[in-house]
């Protein structure tokens, strides 16, 4: 009987311990209630077996107590909120942002980044944000490294290609086009804008004239201060060309009879550019997909061209495939690198090494890096983080069990106490 009433001595110590332990989970769960993408942890506990009054047989055990046996985060989905700041990210599924720092390679849900002096993307510990780099032309590539801007500066393109899609009326008599009277020996003309090797706006004007049924002729010209050996105030051509149609309207060919930009002003000379009126019948298409010669008003409907001046950075942004672009002060735009999420078999594997950062482990198995909404990763939300996903109304609840549980183990040992004293009695 003494033995028995010992052990139970042991039992409600274990209950103790066991409600000690879950009353740490809980508040730590309360405690980091508000902490961005911090996942709630779940007590699991086992009994404990001490003897069986059959022996080997089996059946009648005594119980030896309980242990807190497992602690398992729950990886739920916090909710998301949206934020003023461009580098806040939140992923939406399953997933994690990958980080390099003092510690190695470790995994977080807390999207909350931000650019260094060195323009790397960090959190707020200043661990590196890893992720896809992108080529020279702004395609991503498999080649993971950290997130980082790189030059604010991009160096000019001269222009290689001008891209017209226009209209002539097939209506307008022959001309032969003369410099020296630009605007009365041609049908039509227009202005264009191209960039010479050094970024330098160049204005060209554009002449067409008829030269026989269904034949035009195309002379690119500039004012004289824009072209070695120039006189100010007299055009000087350095292209033409002639473009053929057939008799229903759709160009046939394009004909460059010559073309050698001699820009002043510290260019390099002999730039060629080229002037594309759409595919022509004779390039594989179908002509309908090129400049016309119709019966209406000449007219250019839409003119596009490669080059541009040197430019600096404006703006940044990420998308919400994580993909970071920036965006120039000539308008143009270059996807940089793209945000890689690292997904695994056990995520209740990943071992906490705290500041919100996780490692992986044996039972978590190997990180696979991968894209957003790519097979079963996440997408990736800017301007927004994940909230932790406590529930704190739940909480409150285990914390009440908690605390009944402590109460009602101490009444154990308080019993057999009680118990044990009047056996102690039996003396007097």
């Amino acid at each position: 009987m003494g033995g028995g009433i010992l052990g139970s001595f042991n039992i409600g110590i274990s209950g103790l311990a066991a409600a000690g332990g879950h009353l740490t989970i809980v508040g730590d769960n309360l405690a980091n209630a508000a902490t961005n993408g911090y996942k709630a942890s779940r007590a699991e506990f086992q009994d404990v077996l001490a003897t069986s009054l059959k022996g080997i047989e089996g059946g009648d055990q005594f119980g030896a107590g309980t242990k807190l046996a497992h602690i398992k985060p729950v990886f739920t989905q916090g909710n998301i909120a949206r934020t003023d700041s461009i580098t806040d990210m939140a992923i939406s599924g399953n997933g994690f942002f990958t980080l390099k720092g003092r510690f190695g390679v470790g995994y977080t849900r807390d999207g909350s980044f931000n650019f260094n002096k060195d323009g790397q993307l960090i959190n707020g510990d200043g661990h590196k944000v890893l992720g896809f780099e992108a080529d020279e032309l702004g395609k991503m590539t498999n080649k993971v490294g950290p997130i980082r801007l790189g030059n604010t500066t991009i160096p000019a393109e001269a222009t290689k290609t001008s891209k017209l899609s226009m209209n002539l009326d097939s209506r307008e008599d022959i001309k032969n086009f003369n410099i020296e009277k630009p605007a009365k020996s041609s049908s039509f003309n227009s202005t264009l804008t191209v960039y010479d090797n050094v970024g330098t706006a160049r204005l060209i004007s554009l002449f067409f004239n008829k030269v026989e049924k269904n034949v035009w002729e195309y002379h690119a010209a500039v004012d004289g201060t824009d072209a070695v050996g120039g006189e100010h105030g007299k055009l000087y051509e350095m292209a033409s060309g002639q473009l053929r149609f057939s008799g229903k309207g759709v160009l046939e060919e394009e004909i460059e009879i010559s073309n050698s930009f001699d820009f002043s002003k510290g260019a390099e000379p002999g730039q060629k550019i080229e002037f594309d009126f759409g595919e022509s019948i004779k390039e594989g298409g179908s002509g309908l997909q090129a400049s016309t010669q119709y019966g209406s008003d000449s007219a250019i409907a839409r003119n596009t061209q490669d080059g541009s001046s040197a430019a600096t950075l404006t703006s940044l942004s990420f998308n919400d495939e994580g993909i970071l672009t920036a965006v120039y002060n000539n308008g143009e735009t270059r996807d940089i690198s793209q945000i890689a999420i690292a997904k695994f078999e056990n995520n209740e594997g990943l071992f906490k090494i705290g500041k919100n950062i996780l490692k992986e482990s044996k039972s978590s198995g190997q990180a696979a890096l991968g894209k957003p909404r790519e097979a079963g990763r996440g997408e990736v939300l800017s301007k927004s983080v994940e909230l932790s996903n406590v529930d704190i109304a739940g909480e409150f609840i285990n914390l009440m069990a908690a605390q009944r549980n402590f109460q009602a183990n101490t009444k154990t040992i308080t019993t057999a106490d009680q118990m044990l004293q009047e056996i102690m009695n039996i003396k007097r």
